[in-house]
């Protein structure tokens, strides 16, 4: 963040649930019209000199994988305001809306193509790496990079690659004219975790790479563990 390398911390948390696609939220009644997704929370806390930055972004995915991410939400947090952004899949368009305290940005609702989502990528990696598209294609960067860059949401032309390695899979993306590549590193068997992740990219001129490798994975009902007494889960997960 601001041409500097910064240390920080991101938690991946996957949870199935059922999914109400009129309203597009978690449906807390069995219904036959609900949809069965991987949700992805995913969090990043890093500090910029005196003040932190908090970052999350959730991702709605059909466990189907024969579809694009449903809804993707996001927020970021600093000293200095915070920004909300929401897609909501609407037949062949995601509905945006966009709230920022930045002039330039504003608040806004608009709509982009409904094609492949960068959120969607760590949630659908988890279901089979092998079903990823690959070649020539077009997505929608992610929203964390979409509001750090402040750069134009739409879909932006890629070129995908699917390598296997041996220890697993490697999934990367290279954005034609973004100047960006994004690299996934996954187990080799189901439930096919993410080891680690790459963002190569320019900060003005300048080549950055920002990564991120697994320091620990827990299996737990997390909603559960509110007490006090479940801290010490936070020692286990390395936080």
């Amino acid at each position: 963040r601001y041409g500097e390398i910064r240390d920080g911390k991101a938690v991946l948390v996957y949870v199935t649930e059922d999914f109400l696609p009129k309203k597009q939220v978690k449906a807390e009644n069995q219904n036959p019209s609900n949809i069965p997704v991987l949700k992805l929370n995913a969090t990043k806390k890093f500090k910029t000199g005196i003040y932190p930055y908090s970052i999350m972004q959730s991702t709605f995915y059909p466990v189907s994988n024969n579809k694009h991410a449903i809804k993707v939400s996001s927020s970021i947090q600093e000293w200095c305001g915070h920004t909300y952004m929401q897609f909501n899949q609407d037949n062949d368009a995601y509905d945006i809306t966009h709230y920022s305290y930045f002039q330039s940005e504003g608040n806004k609702v608009f709509e982009v193509k409904n094609v492949l989502t960068e959120n969607q990528i760590p949630a659908q990696l988890r279901l089979d790496p092998k079903e990823m598209p690959v070649g020539n294609i077009q997505i929608i960067p992610s929203t964390e990079y979409l509001r750090l860059k402040h750069v134009e949401t739409k879909a932006y032309d890629a070129v995908a690659k699917l390598s296997g390695i041996p220890d697993g899979y490697l999934y990367s993306i290279k954005f034609t004219n973004l100047g960006r590549t994004i690299a996934f590193k996954t187990e080799k068997n189901f439930p096919y975790r993410i080891l680690s992740w790459m963002d190569r990219y320019k900060d003005g001129t300048t080549p950055m790479v920002s990564t991120g490798t697994l320091k620990e994975t827990i299996q737990t009902a997390y909603w559960e563990k509110n007490s006090n007494a479940d801290s010490v889960l936070r020692d286990s997960l390395k936080l």
